[in-house]
């Protein structure tokens, strides 16, 4: 049975989940550190807006996508006609929703880390001459990094298991844009019961231990 299966759903979501996870990342430590040192007018509205995926109907992020990026949208147009590229049905696609879904899970956890160094800390490094970027990189990133890594460990899973915007976006192409999620969806569909259910146990292991990770990480907070 598990030699007639193909794995390629299991390696397009590592890849997907991984790259998506990257994008996630660098996005969600930066605005994590205005959100989480920054006071200005509108910053609770503006936070909220990039949590939105959070909360809304996975569908909602896949058709605002296809409405910002879309074949018919003005970015969409100007990628076809100057590279002959478009993120529609194609795994791109996918990292991309992808990423927007796993993206509030990094910025949360990313402002809470921040907002919780100690700024005594960081005077002490700038007294030495230490430029703010040095004691960003020496001092408030390696403080607030386990926090941010048990956030980016919850973004990994969330991208493992993302299904409803990258259907819409990316669709379920077998071998080219069909993750995990997706080619468990299939099966059912197919009736094949048994496949369904080896897929399911095998994310199911994956997202255990991205969780027990995420855990460990939390406690070293």
């Amino acid at each position: 049975m598990l030699a007639e299966i193909d794995w390629s759903p299991l390696v397009l979501s590592l890849k997907v989940a991984g790259l998506a996870t990257v994008v996630a990342l660098v996005v969600g430590v930066m605005l994590g550190w205005v959100f989480g040192r920054k006071q200005f007018f509108g910053s609770n509205v503006l936070e909220s807006l990039f949590m939105l995926p959070l909360v809304l109907p996975p569908t909602v992020i896949g058709y605002g996508i296809l409405v910002v990026a879309g074949r018919r949208s003005p970015l969409g147009n100007w990628l076809r006609e100057h590279f002959d590229y478009t993120i529609i049905f194609s795994w791109h696609g996918a990292v991309v929703a992808s990423a927007v879904v796993a993206l509030p899970l990094v910025l949360k956890s990313a402002s809470a880390a921040f907002a919780g160094v100690d700024r005594s800390l960081e005077a002490a490094a700038s007294t030495l001459r230490q430029s703010p970027l040095s004691v960003f990189l020496r001092v408030t990133l390696p403080l607030a990094w386990p926090g941010i890594l048990a956030g980016t460990l919850l973004a990994f899973a969330r991208a493992m298991g993302e299904f409803g915007a990258s259907l819409m976006v990316a669709g379920s192409i077998p071998q080219q844009t069909q993750t995990l999620s997706m080619a468990i969806y299939d099966a059912v569909q197919a009736g094949h019961d048994d496949l369904a259910l080896v897929l399911v146990i095998v994310t199911s292991l994956l997202s255990i231990t991205v969780l027990v990770l995420s855990n460990r990480f939390f406690s070293l907070r």
